[in-house]
This record gives structure tokens, sequence and C-alpha cells, in this order.
């Protein structure tokens, strides 16, 4: 059942459910352009039917910043209850005989993992649920479910999430990688230790509360016999664009096996150090708040990219 709040719910016509539901989009995006292009209308029509819900309700929905909206706190109370009911109506409606599931659904993933493994592999998942709407949305920051309007985010983490629903998606594994002509140039397969003199490339942003070297120094601390690290770096805040510029012989990266291994196997980057290691704990973790129940095209999509993990060997590399 629908539990709507009386000024919601009571004697609703058309009009004020058509306002709803553009209330609804522009809270989902944060974004009147973008609701409208969602609804095919023209932005100024989504402002003035929002403008039109506010004076029903009395109430401010949205603050109106420069070049940006933001909820209010009744705004964010209201998008609660509506996304809540819409969740539910759409959960009745897509269990019956032959219905389709469908819906919007907001992922938000780190940058590299959205490069070199999510966004190839989509092309799948829309042909089988045509109707499921993904909302793929990328950057480096611990996001706030409550103010965000994400339905899962996709991270690269040692930590736990209280509070969250969390599951271990995808292991990790990491060594040193740089491409053929720079491993050449330093004499790394003939001496390890000429490490010393090589240029580092990091991903400054692995993971939340990390030094801007972490993977780098969680590898060394498990090499035997122990190698000095370079003082001389390039800094990123992605660890795909670390393999890129370590496969144009920028220096050596620290690559992640589920972002380089293809890299690899084209012979763009080697292995000039040895072969991969599950260091740290690194893994990609599925987290979402907890939902009972939780909404079948959200349920969908993390069995589907539950499959796509299970897909994907372990590295086989040995050391040169």
């Amino acid at each position: 059942m629908l539990n709507l709040p009386p000024r919601l719910g009571a004697g609703l016509n058309s009009s004020q459910f058509a306002n709803l539901y553009t209330f609804q989009a522009a809270a989902r995006h944060l974004s009147f352009a973008r609701a409208a292009e969602e609804l095919c209308l023209t932005p100024s029509a989504v402002s003035h039917r929002i403008a039109r819900l506010e004076r029903g309700l009395g109430l401010q929905l949205f603050q109106r910043l420069p070049r940006q909206i933001r909820l209010t706190e009744d705004g964010q109370r209201i998008f609660a209850i509506l996304q809540a009911a819409l969740d539910e109506l759409r959960e009745a409606l897509q269990h019956g005989p032959g219905a389709e599931v469908a819906g919007p659904l907001a992922l938000y993933v780190r940058p590299s993992l959205a490069e070199c493994w999510l966004v190839p592999r989509l092309a799948e998942f829309t042909q089988r649920y045509p109707a499921i709407t993904l909302d793929i949305r990328v950057g480096n920051a611990r996001i706030d479910f409550r103010t965000q309007h994400l339905d899962l985010a996709l991270y690269y983490s040692r930590d736990e999430f209280p509070g969250l629903v969390s599951t271990r998606l995808l292991e990790e594994w990491l060594a040193p990688v740089c491409s053929p002509a720079y491993a050449r140039q330093h004499g790394l397969l003939e001496d390890p230790s000429n490490l010393r003199h090589c240029t580092l490339l990091h991903d400054a942003l692995a993971w939340d509360n990390a030094a801007c070297d972490a993977e780098w120094q969680l590898w060394a601390a498990q090499q035997r016999p122990a190698l000095e690290l370079p003082r001389r770096s390039l800094s990123f805040d992605r660890s795909d664009l670390c393999a890129l510029a370590a496969s144009h012989h920028a220096g050596i990266a620290m690559g992640r096996y589920q972002l380089v291994r293809e890299r690899i196997a084209r012979g763009e980057l080697l292995l000039p150090l040895g072969g991969f290691s599950p260091v740290g704990g690194c893994a990609y973790y599925l987290v979402h708040p907890a939902h009972e129940p939780l909404p079948l095209r959200l349920q969908l999509f993390i069995d589907w990219l539950q499959q796509c993990a299970a897909e994907g060997a372990e590295p086989d590399w040995t050391p040169p």
C-alpha cells in the first residue's frame, strides 16, 4: 500500500501527479535541465511545475543556487516519500505475469573501474533489461546516500562500510607495470634494484584516507629482499591514467590486475618485477543502503555484476 501523507495523497488530479513526478526527476538528478531531458520537457516547464507544487504544498522544496539546485530539508523528506512510493508501485507492477522490470538505477563508481571494467560490459545488461535506465556517475568521493540519491556505489577499498550493506564483488591484485621500452632503458629485467632510478606513477586517491603512494608502500613492504623506492614520481587521481602514462614510457606504475590485464595481453605493458600478488586486502565493493525488500531492478543489477565478476580469471602471469 502506498503511504503518502494527506497533502500529497488526497484528491490529486493528473496535473498534480505530473508535478510530483517532475519534482522526483529533478530531485533525483539535482538538475532541472537533466529532468527536462528525461521527461521530454523544457527546463522552463520543469521549473514552472515545481513552483506550482511548492505553492500547493506551502513548502520550499529546492534552494535555487547559481548554476545548481539543492534540496531543502522538506524537499529531502518529500523526495524520500516519493522514492519509496514509486519503488513500492514498481515492485507491485513488476511481479505480474510477463511484467518487464523497469525504472531508473543510479550507480556511483570509481573512474578507473568504470573505464576499464564496467562500461565495456554494459551493453549486455542493457540488452537483457532494456527498461532499466542506468545513470552512471563517476568520482573519487565517499558519497552520502541520504543526500545524493544514488542506489548503489562501487568502491575500490580496504575498508568496511558501517551502517550500509556491502558485498565484496571483485578481488584485486597488484604488481608494478611499465612499457617494454622503459624496462629495457632502466635494466629492470636484469636487476630489480634498478627500480631506485625510475619514476613512480601514483594513484594518489587509491582509497579514502590513504597516502598518495599507499599502493606502492604496501607492495614494497612485502618484497624480500627489500627494494628501495625512488623519490621521483608523478601523481594522478585515477589508476587507469597511471597505466596509460606507463604505456607511454613515463615511468613505472602500480598496476591493478583488473585494470591493466588487457594492456599486458596486448604487449603495451609488462611485469618487470614479478607477478601479481594480493596486497593489503584491496578489493572492489558493492555498497548500498539497507532495503526491505531490495528493489527488483537493483537486485537484478547486483546479480549481473556478480556474474561478471565470477567470469573474471585470476592472474596467471609468473615472474619474468
